[in-house]
């Protein structure tokens, strides 16, 4: 089969010359249509390089980035990204962003059928009380739910989240995973998860790949499959023997890419010039009367004639 996304000895990098800094290395990435994969990786890794990349924000230096066997040129509504900042309009209520999606979406359909498909999945991720509020009257989960909204309406066939709940409380991030990962479980759309949370990454997915960080960019490791039925209980899970051994081989192939990436400096200490203070002699507190620091550089050899009797 087919795979849905296909990235096949990605590199990127940014900047010129001596200030070019390479981001991604050799990439090679297959997801299937359906899959719920997760990416975990430290900040600064180029997690968020790579989404675009797959969003067709952004193009790949070397390589090539594939869907449906087709280059991706650019962005495009069969990919729906949601990003970690809400990216909502302020002076819009919640129908009105989720329906400013379906409006450009779905032009054919009937002024009817388009509040209906908006009403549809704003009652999905539980915002209809809310339906009529500002982003500013809202928590910032609920404003990620309107953000989830939006792109689910769009009927994506793949949702990029590009850690969506990274500045959530860890209550609400609980609370939204679980969700999201139900929505999943319901629809089947394929997902790509961003993330730097091993716990959030052994939740919610089914294949968890580690980007690891290089001197020379980030790759990808080797996929950890998380073979555990769902739905998933988060309570049950984390007493998981299995889950926990998941945990451990995650965290320490994170570890040991992260120390092998660390730059070694060799550096050679001088001590200072300087010769310690004589505390014998009597100390002038005068500006003008205080001598000068004495050096090692000012020191003369001098040769002393001892008689022995």
């Amino acid at each position: 089969m087919r795979p849905i996304v296909e990235l096949s000895g990605v590199s990127k990098g940014f900047g010129r010359g001596f200030s070019r800094s390479e981001v991604l290395r050799d990439i090679n990435l297959s997801v299937q249509e359906g899959d719920f994969v997760s990416i975990i990786g430290y900040s600064g890794t180029g997690k968020s390089t790579l989404i675009n990349l797959i969003a067709g924000l952004q193009k790949p230096d070397t390589g090539s980035a594939m869907m449906d066997g087709a280059p991706i040129t650019g962005p495009g509504p069969e990919r729906g990204i949601v990003f970690q900042n809400y990216s909502l309009l302020p002076w819009l209520t919640v129908t009105e962003n989720v329906r400013l999606a379906v409006d450009q979406i779905f032009p054919s359909l009937s002024e009817k059928e388009r509040a209906e498909h908006a009403s549809k999945y704003i009652d999905m991720v539980k915002l209809t009380p809310a339906s009529a509020k500002l982003p500013r009257e809202l928590s910032g989960g609920m404003r990620q739910r309107v953000s989830v909204a939006r792109t689910l309406a769009a009927n994506p066939r793949i949702l990029l989240l590009d850690e969506p709940l990274s500045a959530l409380d860890a209550l609400t991030r609980a609370t939204l995973q679980d969700e999201i990962a139900e929505i999943w479980q319901a629809n089947r759309t394929t997902v790509i998860w961003i993330t730097n949370d091993p716990d959030e990454a052994l939740l919610v997915a089914d294949r968890v790949i580690p980007l690891l960080p290089g001197r020379e960019g980030a790759t990808l490791g080797s996929e950890i499959p998380v073979a555990i039925e769902r739905p998933r209980d988060r309570r049950e899970l984390l007493r998981s023997p299995d889950f926990k051994d998941l945990k451990l081989q995650l965290v320490d192939t994170l570890l040991g890419a992260k120390k092998d990436s660390t730059p070694l400096v060799t550096k050679k200490l001088a001590a200072p010039d300087i010769l310690p203070e004589d505390l014998g002699k009597k100390r002038s507190f005068s500006l003008f009367d205080r001598p000068a620091p004495r050096r090692r550089s000012q020191l003369q050899r001098e040769e002393l004639k001892i008689e022995v009797s």
